[in-house]
């Protein structure tokens, strides 16, 4: 790690000669326009990016843009005062801070943190330096590798990556910084046959260099997947509606893991008690074969953060075990208002924008029951690999989920796919309902994107293959006779 360390020392450079100041400068700087807070941070930031697409071979809109700026964050209690902006100089942070003493009425006193180590669950390096040439190369080999099919009409695919350089400072100086790379392989396949036309799409990435796609087949599994959806959506019925057993897939299945339990246990919406979860620490939601972990420490994964973005090193969270809400996730307002020590996820977009509590890599741990035994032991059923979207209610905790492409268990066998599947339930009882969990535990394949207050941020999802023996209703387009 002796080249991060290089480059984050470097970073700390460039930002005092942005501002004209030394490292004393800056820690003066924030102490003063913080005077007065019970806690905030000046953010700065640089982020890098680029990108590329293919459709229909052709190469369209390669693109590359640097954005710089800073976030300065005033908080007292449960108010939060905030402002960004792209002018990165000594002016600027000063009439900044000097606004939100003045829009502040509460003073209150700053209390210092001690120092933290801090472990870097990825490398520094940039992404970037890539040659547009290579990545028109492997878009074009993905085309190819993808139209080996007859039924194939037409393959979109693209390659994005971003280096980001954040300086986080605190009022008592303490100065942390993240060099955070993130790569995103995009591929859509059409078929068609007899005239009706279909898609499947795959999405496969991480905080890595492209070397990971570029220099290795790895994608070649995703394309083929991508393309065996598409045909089996040709070949689909229309998917039946009422009570069943439902499996779900490991891996991007645990989206609704995400959607429907996640947010709820995140601690602003805690505090606020704007969650069906806010008064039930220490109570059952799910079955002995449920534990669930917040973690920002997996190597190389999309919701991995070396530290959040107030300067809190990440760690690995246990939320649920074995079935028993222990945890939520804080950021340091939230923990400072519950009484507990902050998890480290405090995340924002950029920043232009303030911190919230936010998820990293949500998943759900593995059983002990193989996959095959699971699908083999449900009489009839469906089988819901992976999920399109949905929407949760977060304080009545009623869920609906939309999967694209679902498949019939019928004699303990994945047999007709079928469409038009929707999963409906309540987030504070269907984990009570998993009777099964598979060995095959996994995380997504690094696509996932979290929405939360006008915000996205990378994030990872995963879980094994579930069972879920009621608690649950499948709408569909046909009623099933019994």
């Amino acid at each position: 790690m002796e080249e991060r360390t290089v480059v984050e020392r470097d970073l700390r450079a460039y930002f005092c000669a942005l501002l004209g100041v030394d490292a004393d400068g800056l820690a003066a700087l924030v102490a003063k326009a913080l005077k007065g807070a019970e806690d905030g941070e000046l953010y700065l930031e640089r982020a890098d990016s680029e990108s590329i697409s293919l459709d229909d071979g052709r190469v369209e809109s390669p693109s590359r843009s640097i954005a710089q700026g800073f976030g300065l964050r005033r908080v007292c209690g449960e108010t939060v005062l905030y402002a960004s902006g792209s002018n990165v100089s000594l002016r600027a942070i000063t009439r900044a801070g000097n606004i939100l003493r003045q829009a502040s009425a509460e003073r209150r006193s700053y209390v210092p943190e001690m120092l933290h180590t801090v472990v870097a669950h990825y490398s520094g390096v940039s992404p970037l330096s890539v040659p547009l040439e290579e990545r028109v190369r492997v878009l074009r080999e993905v085309d190819m590798y993808a139209r080996r099919e007859k039924s194939v009409t037409n393959v979109s695919a693209s390659l994005s990556g971003s280096h980001t350089q954040v300086l986080i400072v605190r009022a008592d100086g303490n100065m942390t910084v993240d060099l955070r790379p993130l790569v995103l392989f995009n591929l859509s396949v059409e078929c068609e046959q007899n005239g009706k036309r279909e898609k499947g799409a795959a999405r496969w990435g991480g905080r890595h260099g492209y070397d990971r796609i570029i220099g290795s087949t790895a994608w070649m599994p995703e394309a083929d997947r991508a393309r065996s959806d598409a045909l089996d959506r040709l070949r689909a019925e229309a998917c039946p509606s009422g009570e069943m057993t439902v499996v779900l897939g490991n891996g991007w299945a645990g989206v609704l893991l995400h959607e429907a339990v996640g947010h709820g246990l995140e601690g602003d919406f805690v505090w606020r008690k704007e969650t069906v979860y806010a008064d039930m620490l220490g109570k059952r939601i799910g079955s002995d074969l449920v534990t669930v972990v917040d973690d920002g420490t997996v190597a190389h994964r999309r919701g991995s953060i070396t530290v959040d973005d107030e300067g809190t090193p990440t760690e690995r969270t246990v939320l649920i075990e074995k079935g028993i809400i222990v945890n939520f996730m804080h950021d340091r307002q939230s923990a400072r208002i519950l009484g507990v020590k902050p998890t480290g996820n405090g995340r924002r977009e950029s920043y232009a924008h303030r911190p919230q509590v936010r998820m990293r890599n949500t998943y759900m741990l593995a059983g002990t029951t193989p996959r095959d035994e699971i699908i083999r032991s449900t009489k009839k059923g469906l089988y819901m690999p992976t999920f399109a979207g949905g929407s949760v209610d977060p304080i009545t905790g009623a869920f609906v989920f939309k999967a694209e492409l679902a498949y019939k268990i019928e004699d303990g066998k994945v047999t007709t796919p079928v469409v038009g599947a929707t999963l409906i339930g309540n987030c504070a009882t269907v984990l009570l309902h998993v009777d099964m969990v598979g060995t095959d535990a996994a995380l997504d394949n690094g696509g996932g994107s979290c929405g939360k207050g006008g915000q996205w941020v990378p994030v990872g999802v995963g879980q094994p293959t579930i069972r879920l023996k009621g608690g649950v209703s499948v709408g569909g387009t046909v009623v099933e006779k019994s």
